[in-house]
């Protein structure tokens, strides 16, 4: 059974940073590609970043290339989106997500397991 259990989401001013981690359970995170997805209210769950099985294609919307970076660390199974510069329009529930393949995608259609979802709040 595959679990994603996000954390490290918090409120912070506009300009600061934080950390997401995704630690997964029940599978190893080498063998799929995994997202950070985001959805803020009223609005549609949007692809943030993406990377591949290898750890080495990487994947951004528009909106936060340059300012966040996705990682995952083999060894601790664990996936993490580091955000820089963060800005109101950053507020929303964030989401990791994994799907069994190797390339990375922003489509949310494509994966199967998803985690509960970390706050973020910047004001």
């Amino acid at each position: 059974h595959v679990q994603l259990v996000e954390s490290g989401g918090g409120s912070v001013q506009a300009g600061g940073s934080l950390r997401l981690s995704c630690a997964a359970s029940g599978y190893t995170i080498r063998r799929y590609a995994v997202a950070w997805f985001r959805q803020a209210p009223g609005e549609e769950r949007e692809g943030v970043a993406a990377i591949d099985s290898d750890s080495i294609t990487t994947v951004y919307a528009d909106s936060v290339k340059d300012r966040f970076t996705i990682s995952q660390d083999n060894d601790k199974n664990t996936i993490y989106l580091q955000m820089n510069s963060l800005k109101p329009e950053d507020t929303a529930m964030y989401y990791c997500a994994a799907r069994q393949g190797v390339r990375p995608t922003l489509i949310a259609d494509e994966f199967g397991d998803w985690g509960q979802g970390t706050q973020v709040t910047v004001s």
